[in-house]
């Protein structure tokens, strides 16, 4: 799409959809069919050189072209703007090509729970999927005790209190990938994955990966769960 974009018209042609799930309103946007040339992002991510993602990320990751989002980013600017409140811009943090690699059983207990990814409302997740329903989407959630959807940093040592009482009333999380409603979370809302598919969220807002099949994991003829990710940072 060349030229400006309002948010509004954006919405109204259905190029973008807003949702706001949860009671503390923050939105998440998607944008669909958004790279020009998805196929070429697909064949480049499965034929990349990964490397461990960090002691987070259940997978691996590899660097990403980070010059596709110029392709649609005045789209990307009338949403960080209107939407994400970004008039000044934003800073690229990074960018990578993220496979799910690690099997249930070998997953840390932090990554066994929904999470955050910085406690900076500035900080934003950009999740583009290579792949489609069949990879997983992704939830967002609250925690039952504190009520929490999103984690800033005047929360963190409430929360981390919580998650610690939590381990001692009722032992670490089950050796699996996180998923639904149970007496910590409650899922209230998501987006189902689909082929060239951006969603766009604060990366403090609580959320995990819906990783279908996860038995599947290393098996010989199974293809990884295949993301872009970007963050991005607003400037000061």
């Amino acid at each position: 799409m060349s030229g400006k974009i309002t948010l509004e018209e954006a919405l109204k042609s259905g190029v973008v959809q807003l949702d706001r799930p949860g009671a503390e309103g923050e939105p998440v946007v998607v944008i669909d069919d958004f790279s020009l040339n998805p196929d070429a992002l697909l064949r480049r991510g499965r034929e990349a050189s990964y490397g461990e993602g960090g002691k987070h990320y259940p997978g691996q990751r590899a660097p990403a072209p980070s010059a596709y989002l110029r392709e649609r980013m005045n789209l990307l600017q009338a949403v960080l703007t209107e939407v994400f409140g970004m008039d000044g811009g934003a800073n690229l943090v990074e960018c990578n090509f993220s496979i799910v690699t690690t099997p249930p059983d070998r997953l840390t207990p932090i990554q066994r729970l929904p999470h955050f990814d910085s406690t900076d409302p500035g900080y934003l997740a950009l999740l583009h999927y290579l792949g489609g329903p069949e990879e997983g989407g992704t939830s967002f959630y609250r925690h039952r005790a504190s009520q929490f959807e999103t984690i800033d940093a005047s929360r963190l040592d409430t929360y981390t209190g919580m998650l610690q009482e939590e381990v001692r009333e009722y032992g670490l999380p089950k050796r699996q990938y996180f998923s639904g409603t149970d007496q910590q979370f409650e899922k209230i809302g998501g987006v189902e994955a689909r082929f060239n598919r951006m969603v766009i969220y604060r990366g403090y807002r609580l959320h995990s990966g819906d990783i279908a099949q996860p038995e599947r994991i290393g098996a010989p003829d199974a293809a990884p769960r295949l993301t872009i990710n970007t963050f991005l940072a607003a400037k000061a």
